[in-house]
């Protein structure tokens, strides 16, 4: 982003005040918490997504390939637990399966004891992927973060926390859907 333009766009305290004169009465204190976050999460994701890109994984297939390594050894997990701990769709999931399969990063066999579920292995290639990329990944974003203070970086975690967990409390923030 050009320095001009990054001069052009409003200050949350601009946009809330804006709002104030345009819908007198209207609650605006959302504005100057929720927009920073806003435009800290597009940074972010576009910032992963080149990382990413430079690594040579896509973001779904990289969750799909984690949550199977986080579970440790031997590497394997139901479809079922791999949508719960990826918060999204059976059907996302069934896609992320089908694509990581054929590149040859996980296997799929139906469980032991249904014959009805599916259970998920990460292969050795996949292994290998993961060893190479989450590494990197985390470097590159601790670089990030590492430009706060750690007082402020312990604050900051807390109050997202707290945040996340209070919308959760209302039901909102479902992203299984």
């Amino acid at each position: 982003m050009t320095h001009e333009l990054r001069d052009e766009i409003p200050s949350p305290a601009q946009i809330a005040a804006a709002w104030c004169r345009e819908l007198p009465g209207a609650r605006t204190e959302s504005i100057e918490i929720l927009t920073p976050l806003w435009r800290v999460a597009k940074l972010l994701t576009d910032e992963r997504q080149r990382t990413l890109q430079r690594l040579g994984i896509d973001e779904s297939t990289l969750d799909l390939l984690s949550t199977l390594r986080r579970s440790g050894p031997p590497y394997q997990l139901t479809t079922r637990q791999i949508a719960a701990r990826s918060l999204v769709t059976a059907g996302a999931i069934s896609q992320r399966l089908t694509r990581a399969e054929t590149a040859g990063l996980i296997t799929r066999a139906p469980t032991s004891a249904t014959r009805r579920g599916v259970l998920v292995t990460l292969t050795p290639e996949g292994h290998r992927l993961t060893e190479r990329v989450v590494p990197a990944l985390l470097d590159h974003e601790t670089t990030l973060t590492d430009r706060l203070p750690a007082d402020q970086r312990a604050a900051l975690t807390a109050a997202l926390h707290t945040l996340a967990d209070a919308i959760r409390s209302t039901g909102a923030g479902d992203a299984t859907g």
